[in-house]
């Protein structure tokens, strides 16, 4: 099912039956991401009846709803202009017709986040891998790494890990042909055209430049994730001794 309104189309399809998927686009842009933020912002600030949650993703955003809510609803009025029979009629004529009318795309000031990191070393073991693969210096690495922005573009993999888009394709790197079994938490790495934090230790193939001593997976905060799709990040280069002494203050 496919509308179009001012340009942009989007399709919507079940991906359960307590969850609908809606699908700007198939590729990492600016403007479905903004179209993702519209539609997660509104569902958030005035949820309809059933609502549970929004996991916004690159160009896609999934709606997971309590059916028997919405079923409720509809047979106490609360779609009243709505003839459907199923939990997935009724969230979705609701979406289609909401998405027709948020023509307006949120623009946000975003959060500007920094980030420490201590390049190389120990820390980041393949520094030296990703400056020799692109014909670079481990010194242009750190500049061209640090000098960005970065949009964060969703949260997944593992709890608090940042999608980021804006990396120079300078620095891009292909994932270790073996993954580690183990990867410190705070570590930044690059897989592709993508770099990344790991906010707990987990395995993963990606190329380690760094790490950061900044705690990005709080389980016991209100919000345990210190980045949210959104934000704006940049990496601030800090010597090993740095790295430590920030350590020594969080303990």
């Amino acid at each position: 099912m496919t509308r179009k309104e001012t340009g942009a189309s989007f399709d919507i399809y079940p991906l359960s039956e307590t969850a609908i998927t809606i699908q700007f686009g198939t590729f990492i842009d600016i403007d479905l991401h903004r179209r993702v933020r519209t539609i997660t912002h509104h569902l958030e600030e005035r949820p309809f009846a059933g609502f549970l949650e929004c996991v916004p993703a690159f160009s896609s955003v999934t709606v997971y709803y309590d059916a028997l809510r919405v079923l409720q609803s509809e047979q106490t009025g609360g779609y009243s202009s709505v003839n459907t029979r199923s939990a997935y009629d009724i969230v979705s004529s609701y979406l289609k017709k909401l998405l027709e009318k948020l023509t307006h795309i949120k623009e946000d000031s975003p959060r500007q986040i920094e980030i420490p990191v201590c390049y190389g070393g120990d820390l980041g073991p393949d520094l030296d891998f990703v400056a020799k693969h692109n014909n670079l210096t481990t010194d242009e690495v750190i500049q061209i790494h640090s000098s960005g922005e970065y949009l964060v573009y969703m949260i997944g993999f593992a709890p608090g890990f940042p999608y980021l888009g804006g990396m120079s394709e300078k620095i891009a790197a292909p994932r270790r042909s073996t993954p580690r079994a183990t990867i410190v938490k705070g570590s930044v790495g690059i897989a592709g055209s993508q770099t990344g934090v790991y906010p707990i230790s987990t395995p993963g193939g990606w190329q380690l430049i760094g790490r950061t001593p900044v705690e990005l997976f709080c389980p016991n905060d209100p919000i345990p994730s210190l980045l949210q799709a959104g934000d704006v990040i940049r990496f601030k280069p800090i010597s090993l001794e740095e790295y430590k002494e920030y350590k020594e203050g969080l303990a």
